[in-house]
């Protein structure tokens, strides 16, 4: 998302984008640097996820993302705690010099993507520097914040795109000639994704890139409620202070395209019958007698016309699709552009949830958000709730909204591949 020739570009500072001293496992005091990361904390959201993450390392990364105590304070505490003892037990250690460091992903698919990971300026929304495409839920934010102030500690880098061009060959350069040379760190995580991470610590080259991006601005890919926390905690501590910065991993997406994928839906006291009932007169269901991979392929199809859902729980799918347009004209508030309107998960929660089936979708305790399909279809079938599928929103739809500062219902898009968590940390106080 280029600046240079908008009316904006000489209104902010753009990116900017410091080395730091990285916080990194000693390979020599854990098990394996698979078995101590993570997905990001809000991937893990099933119990027997977790777990397994706690179960493959005593040192795993989910002991401090996700701290697991009867309260939050004593979550929070707890995870303080942990990370103190690693630290003095040497199982984290910070890196001698300050850097820039360079992450890769590769899978068998043919996916590759390439970034930068660095502490980030924590920009104001005014500024358009970074743009948000979601809503975030506070009591989340609040929560992160709490943690962050606990372990004084960026814990997991949010992804942040932005779009290359030019302006950036030093920055395109260098990614690609420092993923040539021997890497810090390197390992391949149970989904079988390869990790590499290189450390950029010479002045001129720093300085390229941090000149480079300073022209830019970037789209929130994944990490809004991290980014909102960021911003929280800066407001809290006078500046200049270490709460200036933020952990982010920055991916040209020109060069390497991210995929965007669907959250999902799992409404947790509404069984598949009852949310079916509800729908008649509002939304065309048609049951669907093919599996999960040929049912997603019906969603896509009707997807294309209007918005469109697949229902589960009950052991079949079900296609919700065709709305009665004066549902819609009652429900979808008009104050916002076209693309926010009839995207299918402002019309799930405006009108299904807060109208048709009158679910509140401010808590856990009634709405759980999952990214992974099938895990939402098995919960629903043995919980007896109702999995709510979505088709993914096109990335260009999202990046149009957030240059017009239009925010997307919150979980609206998972854009990926994540970051692992546990590769690299940021602790306020090296």
């Amino acid at each position: 998302m280029n600046t240079a020739g908008h009316p904006e570009a000489t209104a902010h500072r753009g990116l900017e984008l410091t080395p730091f001293r990285g916080l990194r496992y000693d390979p020599d005091r854990v098990g394996s640097l698979a078995a101590v990361t993570s997905p990001p904390y809000d991937v893990v959201v099933r119990p027997d996820g977790l777990l397994h993450l706690e179960s493959a390392d005593p040192h795993n990364i989910v002991r401090l993302i996700l701290p697991q105590a009867a309260t939050p304070e004593a979550r929070h505490e707890q995870a303080a705690r942990t990370l103190r003892r690693w630290l003095a037990d040497g199982v984290l250690a910070t890196d001698p010099e300050p850097g820039l460091y360079v992450y890769e992903q590769r899978a068998d698919d043919g996916l590759l993507q390439r970034g930068i990971i660095g502490a980030l300026r924590v920009s104001d929304p005014a500024e358009r520097v970074v743009l948000p495409h979601e809503d975030v839920m506070p009591h989340v934010v609040a929560d992160r914040a709490a943690l962050m102030r606990a372990t004084w500690t960026n814990l997991e880098p949010l992804l942040l795109t932005y779009r290359g061009d030019d302006t950036t060959s030093a920055t395109t350069a260098l990614v690609e000639r420092t993923s040539e040379q021997p890497p810090l760190l390197a390992t391949t995580t149970e989904d079988g994704y390869r990790h590499r991470l290189w450390s950029v610590t010479d002045p001129d080259a720093v300085a390229r890139v941090r000149g480079e991006l300073a022209r830019h601005q970037a789209l929130i890919a994944d990490g809004h409620h991290r980014w909102a926390t960021y911003r929280t905690l800066r407001a809290e501590h006078p500046s200049p202070s270490p709460w200036d910065d933020g952990l982010v991993l920055l991916v040209d997406t020109v060069r390497y395209p991210l995929r965007v994928r669907a959250i999902h839906r799992l409404l947790h006291d509404l069984p598949v019958q009852d949310a079916i009932a509800a729908l008649d007169g509002h939304f065309q269901v048609r049951r669907l007698e093919t599996p999960l991979a040929e049912s997603l392929e019906t969603l896509a199809k009707a997807a294309d016309a209007g918005n469109a859902f697949l229902l589960a729980g009950d052991g079949a799918f079900h296609l919700v699709d065709r709305p009665e347009p004066g549902l819609l004209a009652r429900t979808v508030p008009t104050d916002r552009p076209e693309a926010w309107r009839t995207l299918d998960a402002t019309v799930l929660h405006t009108t299904l949830l807060a109208h048709v089936w009158h679910i509140p979708d401010d808590s856990a305790a009634h709405v759980s958000y999952i990214h992974d399909t099938a895990a939402t279809v098995e919960k629903a079938e043995r919980d007896g709730g109702t999995a709510v599928l979505m088709h993914p929103v096109r990335e260009e739809v999202v990046r149009d909204l957030a240059r017009q500062g239009v925010t997307m219902p919150r979980k609206s898009t998972s854009f990926g591949p994540k970051p692992a968590s546990g590769l690299v940390l940021r602790t306020l106080d090296a």
